[in-house]
């Protein structure tokens, strides 16, 4: 029998409290922002510039946000970024002026550069190296059901008070600073300087004991890994701001068809995304990791060829499974890249998912750009033909990992793992040891 439910304990458990809660918070506010700043006179223009811009913001400060959770600890850059995440909500309903709610948007994009790298790095500690891919999985699930339950919340509570976008934000702050109290109480950190570092024995000798300290991930074995996630996030994101435009105007669909394909896409989310965890703990992540990019080619031929109901429900409930495999996936690749280096776990996880983050906003931008000039058939082949590109890559980026270490001119083999990133001990560090 298969238990895809990985052993959960209550700071794992609280963590994906906090982020249940945080995007339901969120789906409030990405549902009602684009409508309050269009009610102030802004254009579509800066409406997207300022949708766009906390992410930019985030992007830019995660380097640095990654190194201060490892120098002043995960949960309390943790515990800092949900406050102010929470005020960044308050603040959006006494912003009347555009500078005001563009400045609450960059203090948003600083709130998740903060919590990103502690988020993903304490689920890495907390979720256990044989299940770390399912642990990643319930989390985005959650995540996943709190944005769309977010989104119809907002719309009902804007109907219910007569377009009242203040009380929404104030609820949307509620629900933000909900679960500050179960983050503090039972979130847990390891500190890293008490583990060994996560790789095998190279030596019994003293001296090598003391030099696989010095273990460190190079900028040239994480730069592949930034690539990668760039790649497939770009292409999986190209169709995600326009699935309703695609649905309407070139299927056809109507308004109730298309509320019917989220509905069934949401409900196969909590199925699939903890099946896909259970799949790369205990099966192959890089085989899970694939089935994104199949998931983006096939989901744009069936747009291509059958543009009816039938075709895109399928077509997006394929595009909802490969999202479902990449997240757990990629998480349990960033917590095995960190894991070479666990003093600097955030920071090296802050990196890797600045290539996601990309890839997230370029992949609308050029799928809208491609679909003006050339057409939606011109810019659904061209996401084929990326996710190919990506798959080509992907396959590549595991055959030219070295799965060993260089220890001093000599390599010591060890398990076979998927994406394993080439690493080094320094020789400076080995003369220190042996001193």
């Amino acid at each position: 029998m298969i238990h895809i439910k990985p052993k959960l304990n209550a700071s794992l458990i609280a963590i994906i409290a906090e982020g249940f809660s945080s995007r339901l918070s969120f789906g409030l506010i990405s549902f009602i922002l684009p409508l309050y700043a269009h009610h102030l006179g802004l254009s579509l223009t800066e409406i997207g510039l300022l949708a766009s811009l906390n992410t930019i913001i985030a992007i830019a400060l995660k380097p640095l946000t990654g190194w201060l959770s490892d120098r002043f600890g995960l949960k309390r850059i943790f515990i800092i970024s949900v406050c102010l995440r929470s005020l960044v909500a308050l603040l959006n309903a006494y912003a009347v002026v555009p500078w005001q709610l563009y400045s609450v948007r960059m203090a948003h994009g600083l709130a998740t550069s903060l919590r990103d790298p502690s988020s993903n790095a304490l689920i890495a500690d907390n979720g256990g190296e044989k299940a770390v891919a399912s642990a990643f999985a319930w989390y985005q699930t959650a995540k996943s059901v709190a944005g769309s339950l977010g989104k119809a919340l907002a719309g009902v509570l804007l109907a219910l008070t007569a377009a009242n976008y203040s009380f929404v934000f104030f609820v949307a702050f509620l629900l933000s600073v909900l679960p500050l109290v179960v983050v503090a109480l039972f979130v847990k950190e390891t500190h890293p300087e008490k583990q060994s570092i996560s790789t095998p024995k190279v030596s019994t000798q003293p001296v090598q004991k003391q030099a696989v300290k010095g273990i460190r991930n190079s900028w040239q074995s994480i730069a592949p890994y930034i690539g990668f996630g760039f790649l497939i996030s770009c292409t999986a994101e190209m169709m995600t701001g326009l699935f309703p435009i695609l649905a309407i105007e070139y299927a056809g669909l109507s308004e109730v068809q298309v509320g019917i394909i989220f509905s069934i896409s949401t409900f196969a989310v909590l199925i699939l995304g903890p099946l896909f965890g259970w799949l790369s703990d205990n099966v192959s992540r890089k085989l899970v990791l694939m089935i994104r990019g199949l998931a983006n080619m096939l989901s744009s031929l069936i747009f291509i060829f059958f543009p009816g109901f039938l075709g895109i429900a399928i077509g997006k409930l394929a595009d909802d499974a490969g999202k479902s495999a990449f997240r757990p996936a990629w998480g349990s690749l960033m917590a095995h890249v960190s894991s070479f280096d666990k003093q600097r776990r955030a920071q090296t996880m802050s990196w890797m998912s600045m290539g996601e983050d990309a890839g997230d906003i370029v992949g609308p931008i050029l799928s809208g750009f491609l679909w003006s000039t050339w057409g939606i058939t011109f810019a659904l082949g061209t996401r084929v033909a990326l996710a190919i590109v990506t798959e080509i890559y992907s396959l590549t980026l595991a055959n030219s990992m070295e799965k060993r270490i260089s220890y001093n001119g000599d390599t010591k083999e060890f398990k076979d793992t998927a994406y394993l990133p080439k690493v080094h001990i320094l020789n400076d560090d080995i003369r220190q040891a042996e001193k």
